[in-house]
């Protein structure tokens, strides 16, 4: 997201070279969503990139490939894990956790598919799934058995929040666009790990978003006080202005909790002048 179009010159420098549009992203945020890695493994160079222009403790969370997750099914991942594990090693403690998402024909029935590929994964990285089959979310027993894999391999359950965005018809093209796509599932808050990850996903309307997200804002900060390190992703429809509220975000928590952490002064988007 940090070469977002809609963001360069209004949030981000504008021309910057692309060895250094994630550092300016990562003086807004400081953490990531790594979506591309879903499409396709990254070369080495490339997340080399990645390490140079963000600091140790930067949250990198990174979506497993879809040729794992979609086409194999977590089936004999062999090369394609291994390609990608080697290709993310430069990192380092950066990898906050690895992301399953998972598709959403993928239900109960293949649960024993995720746990033998939970065992078979290197302990050194966490690990976190995001599941958008409905029976997870309205099937009491199914949701146990889920939580049950899951925490016998200290894995998060990740929540995509999209109640909000399914809450009234859609007033713009990205939310008709978005209401095409994105899982229409239940809202779903426990945490089983001492790294809860959220994605929320409000409207192109901010004020419509910032109402949205008041349930998470008092969990985020019940989870902080309980010496939990949680990871929010503040999504809309078109994300134009994604970026200032994952920081109003970040300050609502901080109201509640007010011990937390400022998020870093962001790189200004234009060069200071003398007049």
């Amino acid at each position: 997201m940090w070469a977002h179009a809609p963001w360069q010159g209004r949030f981000l420098p504008h021309p910057l070279a692309p060895a250094e549009r994630l550092h300016a992203y990562a003086s807004w945020c400081n953490a990531v969503e790594g979506n591309t890695t879903f499409y396709a493994t990254p070369t080495r160079a490339t997340v080399e990139s990645w390490a140079r222009q963000t600091a140790p403790d930067f949250r990198f969370l990174l979506k497993l490939p879809k040729t794992i997750t979609h086409e194999r099914r977590l089936a004999d991942p062999g090369e394609d894990l291994r390609s990608f594990l080697a290709a993310i090693e430069p990192l380092g403690p950066r990898v906050h956790a690895l992301w399953i998402q998972l598709p959403g024909a993928f239900g109960p029935h293949d649960l024993g598919a995720l746990a033998a590929f939970l065992r078979d994964l290197p302990p050194a990285y966490r690990y976190a799934a995001e599941v958008r089959h409905r029976a997870f979310f309205e099937d009491g027993r199914a949701a146990r058995d889920l939580m049950r894999v899951l925490a016998g391999a200290g894995a998060e359950w990740v929540p995509f929040d999209t109640t909000v965005l399914f809450r009234s018809p859609p007033t713009s093209d990205a939310e008709r666009d978005a209401w095409t796509k994105k899982p229409r599932v239940p809202r779903r808050a426990p945490a089983l790990t001492d790294r809860p990850v959220v994605r929320y996903l409000g409207r192109d309307d901010t004020s419509r978003t910032v109402e949205g997200w008041r349930p998470w804002a008092e969990k985020v900060a019940g989870w902080l006080r309980e010496g939990r390190s949680p990871t929010v992703f503040v999504h809309t429809p078109d994300n134009a202005e994604a970026l200032p509220l994952a920081r109003r975000f970040h300050d609502d928590v901080r109201a509640l909790v007010p011990e937390l952490e400022p998020l870093p002064e962001p790189v200004p988007a234009e060069p200071p002048t003398l007049f």
